[in-house]
């Protein structure tokens, strides 16, 4: 029986953070600020594990292009309700100055008893990321391609960097998120599985343990959708632009869908060991695209942007399928302006260079997420 194919759809999941428009601090998210959200966007949007956070979702869609409608329409309306409470929302995955002491947790049942089961590294999460989900309704296909796309998975991570501060400081990581969510349980790189039902059996450990109660507690770089017949991608911060994020959501489908495409010839993508995945993924934590990943095939080091334009090559003839070249093409435009952690760090550094201090300068930084983030909603935030 011939392999049938995916449908491919997409959902993009996006966390911000809600600071006050005044101070630029984080603000907890009042009551009345929830439920004039949810009448607007009903279940495609729902508060986080901080009161300073929110999360939004898109519908399922059928493409790129109708996953962009739907993210442009949540973020504006985010930016709306926020603005009428003297509030703003910030697509970055820390905040450069916040404390996370000062953050109140969300009073959900299901946050406090995170609360409870992760304790100390449970209170530091004042983190925010970006997951991308890929229709693929075979689950054992969805754990093969699981299995495939992990080793893509610190290019990708490379190009959503915006977590460069913490607590006022300067990390000297570009994804310092990835720092904080490593010390959870259940995190970082998945294993590999033989088969779904392989997949299930080990869930199952943990749930029949009581461990766990289901697989959403389950925090991997990727991993099978616990809700939906999805690939789900976690590894990445939230870009602060909105096309970034496009182009990310496009990556993650045209490679699912080549190693799909190797999959239907009887080919597949070579598997390397975990431990050295995981080399390339602190690289793309520690340096962004800077400093280059290893090409395990060729046994070196290669600079980022020569890694990314055999990757573009790879996936033209799915990206061209998919009707998203466009957003596959733009990762070059991140290349050359940098990520928003790039950016974040040029602005600091050049406030200081003007003779700011540092509060002045990381209030600079925040503005301009600020700004980015909800483009004509920020006029008058800039400091």
């Amino acid at each position: 029986m011939p392999l049938a194919q995916p449908s491919f759809t997409v959902g993009i999941e996006e966390e911000y953070l809600l600071a006050d428009r005044a101070t630029l601090d984080l603000a907890a998210a009042p009551e009345p600020l929830m439920r004039e959200c949810e009448a607007a966007l009903a279940d495609q949007v729902s508060p986080e594990f901080l009161r300073c956070q929110i999360e939004v979702g898109t519908r399922v869609c059928e493409n790129l292009a109708e996953a962009r409608a739907d993210l442009v329409r949540l973020r504006s309306t985010i930016a709306a309700v926020a603005e009428h409470h003297g509030l703003v929302p910030l697509a970055c995955s820390t905040h450069p100055f916040a404390d996370w002491e000062a953050q109140q947790p969300t009073p959900k049942a299901r946050y406090q008893s995170l609360l409870k089961d992760l304790a100390g590294v449970g209170r530091r999460m004042l983190i925010c990321g970006l997951h991308v989900h890929v229709g693929i309704e075979d689950p054992d296909l969805r754990i093969d391609l699981f299995n495939q796309v992990t080793y893509f998975l610190p290019h990708i991570l490379a190009l959503s960097t915006s977590s460069p501060f913490f607590l006022g400081r300067l990390t000297g990581l570009k994804s310092y998120r990835l720092s904080i969510f490593d010390n959870l349980p259940r995190t970082g790189l998945p294993p590999s599985f033989a088969s779904h039902a392989h997949y299930q059996r080990t869930v199952d450990t943990l749930i029949r343990t009581g461990i766990i109660e289901d697989a959403t507690k389950i925090w991997w770089d990727l991993r099978p959708s616990a809700r939906f017949p999805t690939l789900e991608m976690r590894i990445c911060d939230i870009p602060t632009r909105l096309e970034d994020s496009m182009t990310i959501a496009a990556l993650f489908l045209t490679t699912t869908r080549m190693l799909y495409r190797m999959r239907r010839e009887n080919l597949q993508w070579r598997q390397y060991d975990r431990f050295l995945i995981n080399e390339n993924r602190w690289r793309a934590q520690r340096y962004g695209m800077s400093e280059g990943l290893i090409d395990f095939g060729r046994g070196a080091l290669v600079p980022y942007p020569q890694l990314l334009e055999e990757l573009l090559a790879l996936v033209r003839s799915d990206a061209e399928a998919l009707g998203c070249l466009a957003e596959v093409e733009a990762a070059r435009s991140i290349v050359a302006r940098g990520t928003s952690a790039d950016q974040q760090e040029a602005l600091y550094h050049a406030r200081r260079a003007e003779g700011a201090d540092q509060a002045e300068a990381l209030k600079a930084v925040v503005a301009a997420i600020a700004e980015e983030t909800v483009g004509e909603e920020a006029v008058g935030i800039r400091q």
